[in-house]
């Protein structure tokens, strides 16, 4: 049995139809929050010169982040991330809230930033050194031949 032209015509737009709408989807933006800053009527309830560290956890919570090097203060950080379709995520957003601390330990600021007050600072930068700029393939390759255990693929 042979298909008629209409048939064949009706399956080829429902084909297209079918993929633009796969394409629209594929493309639409994504947004996606991470962390989390206390609202105003929170951080008015901290009073610069009384609260401590304590007091501060208690009222507001915990810190998005801790100066545990220096005990300078706690940092609440919040971001706003743009995803559309293949493209690299785009901050939208960035909201930080920063409580310092005297050195006597009591409230010495509280402190609100945002993307708008200056350059976007990355908040975690993961750096693994290697050490393979300074071998060849060649070298690399007759390096790991004492590490191969024929062993490994059997098991499962």
């Amino acid at each position: 049995m042979i298909a008629s032209p209409k048939t064949v015509k009706t399956a080829l737009r429902g084909a297209l139809l079918v993929g633009a709408v796969l394409a629209v989807t594929a493309c639409t933006a994504q947004y996606r929050k991470h962390g989390w800053i206390p609202g105003p009527d929170l951080l008015n309830e901290v009073v610069v010169g009384v609260d401590t560290r304590d007091s501060v956890a208690q009222t507001v919570g915990e810190p998005t982040i801790d100066s545990l090097a220096d005990e300078s203060g706690y940092y609440y950080v919040t971001s706003r991330v743009k995803r559309f379709g293949a493209k690299e995520p785009q901050v939208v957003s960035r909201d930080l809230v920063a409580i310092t601390f005297a050195s006597s330990g009591v409230v010495d600021s509280v402190q609100r930033y945002t993307l708008e007050d200056g350059r976007v600072i990355p908040l975690e930068r993961r750096v693994t050194d290697s050490s393979l700029e300074d071998k060849t393939f060649l070298r690399q390759l007759v390096g790991n031949l004492g590490n191969f255990n024929p062993g490994s693929f059997l098991q499962q």
